[in-house]
């Protein structure tokens, strides 16, 4: 009860200051992380802007180093931002002490890794991983029991309960540390690659998992994939480019089709005004350090910094045997 009464304080004082974002599960202000090693200095996130709605089910992608894996780690709590601010549920994350991110771990977010020897413990069966959590957390044994065979149901592993994890199939793993995960009602689920290691039917069946986890059990879910086939299957993906948002792709359902089959993709303007440009777009167009904007009534043109059309050829100069004896040249 001291561990829970703590944790809300801090909330109450973070979202006694909140503008930005004020009301969203996630939101990220201008956060920036720099890592330094042997005298240099890595920017790994450089003033990131992110708003994630309570409720939503939503992927981020970007490249190796793009800084979504170090975005993740800050919103689990493993580790603190260099400036900015960051709020999950209320939660000023930039704030806390050790023992805060602690108990924000243990009762606001889960985790999933992607590798799924970090998620259970082999000497435990599904329903023991599930459990510990709320053990941790005090609950009774009666509790415990039947809070981890009902996430084990809800989640499509009941028959593993009795399971060790070397007596599971990867997808089975997986779909238990959801449940691990969820043990203690997490507000956020976090989930770093969850299909990475998986095929596309064992895949396909996790991310099931996580949309039920968010659909029927109510939990926000942010996914972190390369797998094109989860991100289609998502209303929000969102790209982070150079430690900042870039792109967003919004889904939607066709009428007549199946799925969320119409997507828009939109650039992402920051709260300086910055814009990143696709850059197999600035690529064709030859775009390079500056470009030129346009105000017309209902938008901003773009354009390459150059004249239109061709570049003018330069005058010729007359040949040296057409040059007489007192010509000005």
């Amino acid at each position: 009860m001291a561990e829970n009464l703590e944790l809300d304080e801090l909330r109450l004082d973070a979202s006694g200051h909140a503008d930005y974002g004020d009301g969203a599960l996630i939101a990220c202000d201008r956060l920036v992380r720099i890592y330094s090693a042997e005298g240099i200095e890595v920017q790994a996130l450089q003033g990131l802007d992110l708003i994630v709605a309570e409720g939503e089910l939503t992927a981020l992608v970007g490249a190796s180093g793009s800084g979504k894996s170090t975005l993740m780690n800050i919103l689990a709590g493993l580790d603190a931002p260099t400036a900015g601010t960051v709020r999950v549920a209320g939660h000023d994350l930039g704030i806390m002490s050790a023992r805060q991110r602690l108990l924000y771990r243990r009762s606001v977010v889960g985790f999933i890794w992607q590798q799924t020897a970090r998620n259970l413990l082999p000497y435990l069966t599904a329903a023991q991983n599930v459990e510990l959590p709320l053990r941790l957390a005090g609950s009774g044994r009666r509790t415990r029991r039947s809070r981890a065979l009902e996430l084990l149901d809800v989640l499509g592993v009941a028959h593993c309960a009795r399971r060790r994890p070397d007596q599971m199939s990867g997808g089975e793993q997986q779909r238990v540390a959801i449940g691990v995960a969820l043990a203690n009602s997490p507000s956020l689920l976090l989930a770093d690659e969850p299909t990475g290691e998986l095929d596309t039917e064992t895949a396909a069946s996790v991310f099931g998992a996580l949309h039920t986890a968010n659909s029927e059990l109510g939990v926000t879910v942010l996914v972190v994939t390369h797998d094109p086939e989860v991100s289609r299957m998502v209303r929000r993906v969102i790209a982070i480019r150079d430690g900042r948002t870039s792109t967003e792709t919004l889904r939607a359902q066709s009428p007549g089709e199946p799925g969320l089959s119409h997507a828009v993709e939109y650039a992402v303007l920051d709260r300086f005004g910055r814009l990143q440009l696709p850059t197999e777009m600035t690529d064709a167009l030859g775009m390079r350090d500056r470009v030129r904007l346009e105000a017309e009534p209902d938008h901003i043109g773009v354009w390459p910094d150059r004249p239109a059309g061709p570049p003018a050829d330069p005058p010729a100069l007359p040949e040296v045997s057409d040059i007489s004896p007192g010509d000005a040249i």
